[in-house]
């Protein structure tokens, strides 16, 4: 600038341009601001989602003791490996059989319990927070709870099938019961959470439909399943696919309190697989391998369900 100039607002030379060069301005400086704001959860995926994803598809190709230096490349060989391996089959059949019962569990009481609080009774407000709170109790309070109730020995589910003259099975330590046992743990703790969800589904309905069905003489069964469960197809795939997610990744705590995946591996899933060949055996470069065939797996399951019951969904 030669001297004696005065030296003129940035937005006065932007003004003169034209309202184009202004709009241009504030769309850069919105821009500018917006990165800014994004970065700290740009960072933080960057290095807890990202580098962690790329790195352990890296360490699926290799043999990595993190004690140690060494790391080899062996290729499929870890994949081979798990594909053979007794052990992994059999967590997978028990990741099937667990998903399975958590799920249709999940799904029949959370229908029923949100049915029934939509019927507009005194004390739905309490009540939903009742059911609600197993959700936000963690895993380890909930498998001592429950390891508690159900002991073979002193709990208070066995004492009270004594009284009645029933058997009084051994629950978690028993390899026939120990997988209902953690099935139906989870199911609870996961029922008041999509309870919320069919709830609000069930409030979305119109009750001209419901009332028009009525006119033309339906029961209460054919509105349900002639017009309420019909509608419900879109919240049914949401619980179906996030209950299939949750059952498969975040059962370990759950399972690692009560059973630590025993016994005589009776309830050993894929996760826990997962966390004894990384954690115990310190073979990170085969559980990497296991956390991308879980991948593939549940990713496989949701585009099956995306197919199955998305054609009866209308979104």
């Amino acid at each position: 600038m030669a001297v004696g100039q005065r030296e003129v607002p940035r937005a006065a030379v932007v003004t003169r341009r034209g309202s184009s060069g202004l709009l241009a301005y504030v769309r850069t400086e919105q821009a500018r601001y917006g990165y800014f704001f994004i970065l700290p959860t740009l960072l933080y995926f960057c290095v807890f989602v990202a580098f962690p994803l790329v790195f352990a598809f890296y360490l699926s190709f290799h043999n990595w003791n993190p004690l140690s230096d060494q790391r080899t490349f062996v290729g499929l060989d870890n994949y081979a490996e798990l594909l053979r391996s007794e052990s992994f089959i059999g967590s997978v059949t028990n990741t099937i059989v667990f998903t399975v019962g958590v799920i249709g569990l999940t799904v029949v009481f959370s229908l029923l319990l949100a049915s029934t609080l939509n019927q507009g009774l005194r004390g739905t407000g309490l009540f939903r927070g009742i059911f609600y709170s197993p959700v936000v109790t963690s895993f380890v309070a909930t498998g001592l709870v429950w390891l508690w109730l159900l002991d073979p020995g002193y709990g208070v589910v066995n004492y009270l099938l004594g009284l009645l003259g029933l058997p009084r099975p051994g629950w978690a330590s028993d390899p026939a019961w120990a997988m209902p046992t953690v099935i139906l743990t989870f199911a609870w703790r996961e029922v008041g959470y999509f309870t919320i969800v069919y709830l609000a589904g069930l409030q979305g309905i119109p009750e001209s439909l419901k009332e028009a069905a009525r006119i033309d003489g339906a029961n209460f069964w054919q509105v349900f399943w002639r017009i309420t469960f019909p509608l419900l197809m879109p919240t049914t795939l949401f619980v179906m696919v996030l209950g299939l997610i949750r059952a498969t990744q975040i059962s370990f705590g759950l399972i690692y309190v009560m059973t630590g995946g025993g016994p005589v591996g009776a309830t050993d899933v894929i996760v826990l697989h997962l966390y004894q060949q990384a954690f115990e055996f310190f073979r990170m470069g085969y559980a990497s391998a296991v956390a991308y065939v879980l991948f593939v797996v549940v990713f496989a399951a949701t585009l099956i369900q995306f197919r199955v019951l998305g054609r009866r969904t209308e979104f």
